[in-house]
């Protein structure tokens, strides 16, 4: 079996971080998720860090792993090489609480300020039968609120008032989906000069999502209605 070494950044807020390494034995076919947790149980029970459903439901456990961004339980340890140690520190552009763990509380607030719902309507009424003794479907949104896509983004971290990737996606979905939202309220706050206008289309937010969302194309997409919705005031007198 082989061993893995693991580069785990560590320490707590108000003292200078640092890396340590750890050695693990696993099957190439664990994930690095696996590997923290040996390390955990095994070695060391102060490390910090966040996990919960192990199939990239949840978004508990977004890292960066040699300088991207990942979900660890979705990352196997044959992507490596056992000679060559793993890199893993916390995400960038939240606070940070020690080791691997940071608050995502700033983004949950916005998605929460959107009203951001977790089930789709659109799909529901798939044209194709449910399975047996199932008798209404439920389609739920891509989006699994990692943070994952406002760790990467650039923009980020010029602008702490900038409302991110997730949440301008989140605003496009809304406006595509109506739900009783008050669509008056989400154009102006996608229309806030820290808002859909402040991104960079960097694409960073959409090559780190691990769940197909596409917050680069959704924001471009926002931009358009934006740009929409003020030539018909402009052309409606209503400047």
């Amino acid at each position: 079996m082989p061993t893995w070494q693991l580069r785990l950044l560590r320490g707590r807020p108000g003292s200078p971080p640092r890396l340590e390494t750890y050695r693990v034995e696993l099957p190439a076919e664990a994930y690095l998720i696996d590997a923290v947790e040996k390390i955990w149980a095994e070695q060391d029970r102060s490390l910090l860090f966040r996990h919960a459903c192990h199939h990239a439901s949840c978004g508990a456990c977004g890292v960066r792993v040699n300088g991207r961004e990942r979900l660890m339980c979705i990352t196997p340890l044959r992507e490596f090489s056992p000679d060559r140690a793993i890199q893993v520190e916390p995400l960038r552009h939240f606070p940070w609480l020690g080791d691997l763990l940071v608050d995502v509380s700033p983004m949950m607030q916005w998605m929460a300020e959107i009203g951001f719902a977790i089930i789709r309507r659109d799909e529901l009424t798939a044209d194709r039968p449910l399975p047996g003794g199932i008798e209404q479907g439920t389609r739920f949104e891509d989006c699994i609120e990692c943070g994952l896509c406002l760790s990467a983004c650039p923009v980020m971290a010029a602008d702490e008032a900038y409302l991110g990737p997730a949440a301008l996606a989140a605003i496009e979905r809304m406006l595509a989906e109506p739900r009783d939202g008050d669509t008056a309220r989400l154009l102006a706050l996608a229309d806030d000069p820290h808002g859909a206008w402040r991104c960079h289309s960097a694409m960073e937010c959409t090559a780190a999502c691990p769940s197909n969302v596409d917050p680069a194309s959704a924001i471009g997409r926002l931009r358009r209605r934006l740009i929409v919705e003020k030539f018909r005031r402009w052309i409606g007198g209503g400047r």
